[in-house]
């Protein structure tokens, strides 16, 4: 059997009050200990939230949830609802030009991601980013020229308050 140990904390102390109220939040005295012997442990977090759902797959694209678009040559609106999203997104470039994922309050805004293309370039280019779009802001993916395309699709992955939302 291993040794034990009591440990006098405040900060520890709270931080279990917080997290396990039922383990002592009502004002119960209680100790914290640690041990040399080794404990397994299973970690019940997702079932005690009441989600079996692995965050990859919560992730993931689907044909209901998923919103396609191309953009070339203009500015497109992807995203004017608030929360988190995934967009995944392939660039075209073909030329000169910029391709641009952009942030917008209708006056002011602001890149937050962008590839720029030269004269007798021509690539494809795939990425992924998560954007977080709150109140009063619209997502936008914006080509400067013909020879510039966005093509993917976005979906929404969390509310604005961090609520996961399934596929």
């Amino acid at each position: 059997m291993g040794q034990e140990f009591f440990i006098k904390s405040d900060n520890l102390e709270s931080k279990v009050r917080t997290l396990l109220p039922s383990q002592g939040g009502l004002g119960a005295g209680f100790d914290l200990s640690a041990s040399t012997q080794i404990v397994p442990i299973v970690d019940l977090t997702e079932s005690a939230e009441g989600s079996n759902f692995r965050q990859d797959l919560q992730t993931a694209l689907s044909f209901d949830s998923a919103t396609t678009f191309a953009t070339t040559n203009t500015i497109d609106d992807i995203v004017t609802n608030t929360g988190y999203y995934r967009i995944t997104c392939g660039i075209r470039v073909n030329g000169a030009g910029y391709a641009i994922l952009q942030l917008t309050d209708g006056s002011t805004t602001k890149s937050v991601w962008s590839f720029e293309g030269y004269s007798g370039a021509t690539f494809v280019f795939p990425f992924e980013v998560v954007v977080f779009n709150p109140a009063g802001y619209t997502i936008q993916t914006r080509s400067t020229s013909t020879a510039t395309s966005l093509l993917g699709s976005v979906r929404q992955i969390a509310t604005i308050n961090g609520e996961l939302v399934n596929p």
